[in-house]
């Protein structure tokens, strides 16, 4: 019996530090920025970006708040965090901002 509940505790022990280290993701690099502008910019030539609604409402509201809120490549107050390190060329393209996410999401960002 003491084998088994060492064996228990061993094993929710284990899932324990694994649900802690995988709480501390990475953060995105420049290299990871510029890597899902450039995506994202050839996505926007190809005329292949599929932009969602909430990256229709997105820019319409970048359209008519103060640009001062995007400041140079990272968007300081943008609602999607995968937002975060997009060229300021895309603050008003919904395709632009759906693959950049896209591209942020499969590199685990």
């Amino acid at each position: 019996m003491r084998t088994v509940t060492r064996a228990l505790v061993g094993a929710i022990m284990a899932s324990f530090v694994a649900a802690a280290v995988s709480v501390y993701a990475e953060t995105p690099t420049k290299a990871d920025f510029a890597a899902c502008n450039t995506a994202a910019q050839a996505a926007m030539k190809a005329g292949t970006a599929t932009p969602t609604t909430k990256d229709y409402v997105r820019v319409e509201s970048a359209r008519t708040d103060s640009a001062a809120t995007w400041v140079g490549p990272i968007s300081v107050e943008s609602s999607d965090p995968q937002l975060v390190g997009m060229a300021t060329a895309g603050i008003t393209d919904a395709g632009y901002q759906a693959t950049y996410r896209t591209c942020m999401r499969r590199n685990g960002f």
